[in-house]
């Protein structure tokens, strides 16, 4: 299967479908409201963003959000989704690049641009937005695992392919190089939280690139 026809990286499974509303006209605007949604657990994770902090960035009452979303969980989903195909997008971008190193470069650099981006809350949701939680958010916290993973599983397959296909050496361990990069991503984007600059987090990048296996 080509990269353009595989799902898109890091995404959870198509949103949980409405529930019927009793014939009143929704009062609000569903893309505007998940995407203010999606920014309050980018910035205070699932567990730590409440009902009363979502409702109030998403400008709906209670019921509305049950309605249109299902529950808490439900909408968390949809927000990672959305992050996804919004301000993630870059990572399959990055995948359908013709050289791994220009892949990889996307990938590092893209991490670097959307963490220190000050319009966004900071990090990376898919980083930080269940690492962490209680008994009752395991659920959450097990699904964001296997997102992350299916992620590295097609980052490890493009390289594999670059490795066939002669852009990478034929002795790469292709395993430990995908992790060596989405241990980069990671990292960057978890310093980037704690106020290491654009400039600085690029310099890293930089380093990284100069040890990138040449074929």
């Amino acid at each position: 299967m080509s990269l353009s026809a595989s799902p898109a990286p890091f995404l959870t499974p198509p949103p949980m479908a409405e529930k019927p509303h009793s014939g009143r006209p929704r009062s609000f605007d569903r893309d505007k409201a998940l995407d203010a949604a999606m920014r309050v657990f980018w910035r205070q994770g699932y567990e730590g963003a409440s009902l009363s902090d979502l409702t109030a960035a998403m400008g709906i009452n209670r019921p509305s959000l049950y309605a249109a979303f299902g529950d808490k969980a439900g909408l968390f989903r949809e927000a990672v989704a959305r992050y996804g195909i919004g301000p993630g997008r870059y990572v399959r971008r990055a995948l359908g690049l013709p050289r791994a190193r220009q892949v990889a470069e996307m990938l590092l650099r893209g991490t670097v641009d959307i963490a220190t981006d000050e319009a966004n809350p900071g990090g990376c949701l898919w980083v930080q937005g269940a690492l962490v939680t209680s008994s009752e958010g395991e659920p959450i916290c097990r699904e964001m695992a296997a997102i992350r993973e299916r992620g590295i599983a097609q980052m490890r397959e493009r390289f594999e392919r670059a490795r066939r296909e002669g852009d990478l050496p034929a002795t790469t361990d292709v395993p430990a190089l995908t992790l060596f990069l989405v241990s980069m991503m990671n990292g960057l984007a978890v310093q980037a939280c704690s106020g290491h600059s654009r400039e600085a987090l690029n310099s890293a990048v930089d380093l990284a690139l100069r040890a990138w296996p040449s074929a």
